[in-house]
């Protein structure tokens, strides 16, 4: 099946698609008695596996990649490009249905794209409206704004400029770039706001740029003119958002030390932060060959204050780390979290609360902590923790077991970006065990 544009055939992935499981039992975390240290061989960076997977949908045959993630959502990425269906479900995955909508813009046909009921409540009002402005024709099929949606693609370009605000995600503007070289005009992007993760959207480019595409970064926008994938190869990095649970272990734990494999010192991807971050929680970070290790230094500041908006998918598990640690202060660039797989600062503030801190708004997108010695845990019962159909809940928590036993609702969330997690923490001495 070829595009109205003339897109090349896109060749099915030959990467092995792993069964979807939506919910699981809870796992008995035991309290970590003893911290093995040894090498932990991360999972491929999901980011760069949905880009990439996209960029070679729209180059054909000679985008050759390697390495892609195992994860759910990229596993639902190669699953629906390669699906002729008429109803495409991308599941809990919003950066599926962010790409998947602007390239079945341009790619022919007439297909529904929908979701869990969580991604049914999540915008994308933002990304219709540019594509509508370009030439697409989009339809709501439930709520205004809101998947689910048919996407029909477009036989003209009526307009080869948009004009999106970049504060509310990053993700729409990458979807819009990405597509952006088989426009026959090309596409020129404004920016209303200035980028919120603005490294993602750095990502895409140079992904694109390592492609052959030509992307010119503007003042408040960019420019992409027409033109076309080329022939190349990449191998897709280990994943730096995985790494931020290890970076937690490391800290919780003096004398530890970890080789987290795969991670490159000159990173795509905007989570590299962690090593800054962290070292302010008392990790010390160095490349090696092999990837990175760290060291527990225990060299801990006295307060942290940071802006997350250029990687919000950190704070989870800072925020974990400081609240064992005690360590306190101030954070902003945290207001995407309200609109992820749950609203992400009331799952903390629930779950925070039963490790003896409230997260509090002292002012509008400003958040800190009220340590509570009544809060902490008392006696020996498990902390159990609710994960809100949320991977990044499960594994930001999970570095608790440090300090308490614990409970971790449905572990099996983890698989929607890091299937082999639980296996990599029995490696460090972690007891995990199922229970009804």
């Amino acid at each position: 099946m070829r595009t109205h544009f003339g897109l090349a055939d896109k060749r099915k992935s030959e990467l092995k698609i792993t069964q979807i499981m939506y919910s699981g039992p809870d796992l008995r975390i035991n309290l970590l008695k003893e911290f093995k240290s040894t090498d932990i061989q991360l999972p491929s960076s999901k980011s760069e596996s949905n880009r990439c997977l996209i960029i070679q949908a729209l180059g054909g045959d000679e985008v050759v990649l390697e390495n892609l993630s195992s994860a759910r959502d990229t596993q639902t990425m190669i699953r629906l490009l390669s699906s002729s269906e008429d109803t495409l479900d991308v599941l809990d995955a919003g950066t599926t249905m962010r790409f998947l909508t602007a390239y079945m813009a341009i790619k022919g046909g007439a297909q529904v794209l929908t979701g869990t009921a969580r991604m049914q409540e999540r915008p994308i009002r933002i990304l219709v409206d540019a594509l509508r402005q370009i030439g697409a024709k989009i339809e709501y099929l439930k709520n205004d704004g809101f998947p689910p949606i048919r996407v029909h693609g477009l036989t003209e370009q009526l307009s080869d400029r948009v004009t999106v605000p970049g504060n509310v995600s990053s993700q729409y503007i990458s979807a819009l770039l990405m597509i952006a070289p088989y426009l026959p005009k090309g596409l020129t992007i404004e920016l209303s706001e200035a980028i919120s993760s603005k490294p993602y959207a750095d990502m895409t480019v140079k992904l694109m740029q390592r492609f052959g595409a030509k992307v010119i970064e503007l003042e408040n926008g960019y420019e992409v003119p027409h033109s076309s994938y080329q022939a190349g190869s990449y191998a897709v990095e280990s994943d730096w958002s995985a790494a931020s649970y290890w970076f937690s272990w490391v800290a919780l734990n003096p004398g530890s030390s970890l080789l987290l494999k795969g991670l490159h010192e000159e990173s795509l991807q905007g989570d590299r932060r962690l090593v800054e971050i962290y070292q302010q929680l008392g990790v010390r970070s160095d490349f090696h060959e092999e990837g990175l290790v760290l060291n527990h230094s225990g060299q801990l500041a006295e307060a942290l204050i940071y802006d997350f908006s250029p990687c919000p998918d950190l704070f989870q598990t800072v925020a974990v780390t400081c609240t064992l640690l005690k360590v306190n202060g101030q954070f902003t660039g945290l207001h995407s979290l309200r609109v992820k797989e749950t609203d992400r600062i009331v799952a903390l503030q629930n779950e925070l609360k039963k490790l003896g801190a409230l997260l509090y708004e002292e002012q509008k997108d400003t958040f800190s902590f009220d340590f509570r010695e009544d809060l902490q845990p008392k006696g020996d019962q498990p902390v159990k923790i609710e994960t809100y159909d949320d991977h990044r809940m499960a594994m930001a928590f999970a570095p608790a077991a440090s300090f308490y036993a614990l409970v971790i609702e449905n572990g099996e969330v983890v698989n929607k970006s890091y299937p082999e997690f639980w296996e990599h923490c029995r490696q460090i001495g972690l007891g995990i065990e199922e229970i009804d």
